[in-house]
């Protein structure tokens, strides 16, 4: 009997470790207590700061809250974020909002975002959907209207977006390619 260690014995191990890592979901773990906490200071800066979101968010059949993006770019760039859908007011999923970018781009930024989903076809396609992609449905509200968007908004828009609270070296933020997958924190 050799007690030697071959290519294949490391190999397995390594494939083994990774396995077991890929198992590690976070259920019983505090990630979703840490997104409920930041959606709910989300949704009160947000309440507080552009009062007309609150009509907004009461006419929405539901709302997906991310509270902090991270995006960073260097010729290639990318962004990444977690957050809760609420529907009532009540948190019925947790999303991740990925994007990657190419192009002439340098620094980093964060920023803050909300989807209001304002029909309930758009909101079962959301939910409905592997991998939910920004798309040309979307219309855009700027944070200057803010205060007026919930009265503004006199036509039905499937889904409004709301980017607000931007800090960083990266000029503006869009959620064209922006990515939502549905995750268990």
């Amino acid at each position: 009997m050799t007690n030697s260690i071959s290519r294949r014995g490391i190999i397995a191990g390594f494939g083994a470790t990774g396995l077991l890592a890929a198992c590690g979901n976070g259920v019983g773990g505090n990630g979703s207590g840490q997104i409920d906490a930041r959606v709910d200071a989300t949704q009160n800066y947000l309440f507080g700061r552009y009062p007309g979101t609150r009509d907004l968010a009461s006419r929405a059949v539901g709302v997906l809250y991310m509270p902090l993006i991270t995006e960073a770019g260097l010729i290639y760039g990318g962004s990444y974020g977690r957050g809760a859908l609420r529907i009532q007011g009540a948190t019925v999923d947790y999303y991740s909002a990925t994007k990657a970018s190419f192009g002439l781009q340098i620094g980093a930024q964060q920023y803050t975002h909300a989807l209001f989903f304002m029909t309930q076809p758009a909101l079962e396609e959301f939910r409905r959907a592997k991998g939910w992609a920004a798309a040309a449905d979307l219309r855009y509200a700027t944070p200057s209207e803010g205060s007026t968007i919930g009265k503004a908004t006199t036509e039905i828009e499937p889904v409004i977006a709301l980017v607000f609270g931007q800090q960083g070296l990266i000029a503006g933020a869009t959620l064209a390619g922006v990515k939502y997958t549905r995750i268990i924190p």
